[in-house]
């Protein structure tokens, strides 16, 4: 009898243990791609399809596939570059930590720009051709350009080429797509100048930079954009505009109250998630509030993306990308997105 509890007691301890370091390797994973931010992917697809004025189709879908694991590849080579910086500035991160090993995040960071460039293909020689310099730029942004002046472009001409790759998925044209992009590299650009210093805080020039881009940002975006995005009077810019206009009337007709409402309630949305941080490390830069301010910039790309779309007249996509938002945000309680 005794020794029959002794052989239970002694077998309960493993179990638990078995059970838990699944768990714990999961949420190292997590961590270092940080999931949360992957509900600010898809946006970027999507509001480059709305700009071609066609509904999204499986070659859209493809994009978005193609943009998450590009997006997650960058995460893991990201962290496998910085992992003798963050052993000293932020030893709790995955790798500096043990909880992954370094060759793991880099074996990662290849399958997932394979998988990214494979989905890209199926969609098209189009898609392909804006996937492969995208992969290229987060390569190039991880391991070289990351902390060089020319880091903040890098990464603003990443997120670009996302949008761009929506458009060229959908249609295989990205000429129409190219005021999206920029706005939405604009965007970038501030939140990657942030991040240069949210581990030991700085200047507050940088959250300042950001804040009057934010405010110049949600002032273009509640305009619906005018004249044809194609130039001049051809008929595939006709087609373009009767498509817009169609689309448009999903809430009440081009230019109409309906539409400058959502785009305008949009673009609220993306100033009061983005520019209440900004301030607050504009009056104080120290790294606790330089690292909300870069979290608030990454969550208000999701409101940004739904902007754009409404913004090309595409109301129920811009009404699906922003319900992101609340899944972003609900699992960013768990991990950080920065």
């Amino acid at each position: 009898m005794n020794r029959h509890r002794r052989r239970r007691a002694t077998s309960t301890p493993p179990a638990i243990g078995a059970t838990g370091e699944p768990r714990r390797t999961a949420l190292a994973w997590a961590e270092l791609l940080r999931l949360p931010a992957l509900f600010t992917v898809p946006g970027d697809a999507l509001a480059g399809a709305a700009t071609t004025a066609a509904r999204p189709n499986s070659r859209t879908l493809l994009a978005i596939g193609s943009s998450l694991c590009l997006y997650e590849a960058g995460m893991a080579l990201n962290d496998w570059a910085d992992r003798a910086e963050d052993a000293a500035e932020r030893p709790h991160r995955p790798l500096p930590s043990g909880r992954v090993h370094p060759a793991a995040a880099l074996t990662a960071a290849c399958a997932l720009t394979g998988a990214g460039l494979a989905l890209a293909a199926r969609a098209g020689r189009p898609a392909l051709t804006v996937a492969a310099p995208l992969a290229a730029t987060v390569w190039a942004y991880d391991l070289a350009l990351k902390h060089t002046p020319a880091g903040p472009a890098a990464m603003a001409t990443a997120r670009a080429l996302d949008l761009l790759l929506g458009a060229a998925a959908t249609t295989g044209h990205t000429r129409e797509a190219l005021p999206s992009a920029a706005l939405l590299g604009t965007h970038t650009l501030a939140v990657t100048a942030v991040s240069r210093q949210e581990t030991r805080g700085g200047s507050p020039l940088a959250p300042l930079a950001a804040l009057t881009t934010t405010a110049l940002l949600s002032r273009l975006l509640s305009r619906r954009p005018t004249g044809s995005p194609a130039g001049g009077g051809s008929a595939d810019a006709h087609g373009l505009e009767g498509r817009r206009h169609a689309a448009a009337l999903a809430v009440g007709g081009a230019g109409s109250p309906g539409a400058r409402a959502l785009s305008t309630a949009l673009a609220a949305a993306y100033a009061a998630t983005a520019a209440r941080p900004y301030l607050h490390a504009t009056l104080n830069p120290s790294p606790p509030l330089t690292q909300r301010a870069v979290g608030g910039g990454i969550r208000a790309t999701i409101p940004l993306q739904a902007a754009l779309c409404a913004r090309s007249g595409a109301a129920r996509t811009a009404l699906f990308v922003a319900g992101l938002t609340a899944l972003g945000r609900r699992f960013g309680r768990k991990v950080s997105v920065t």
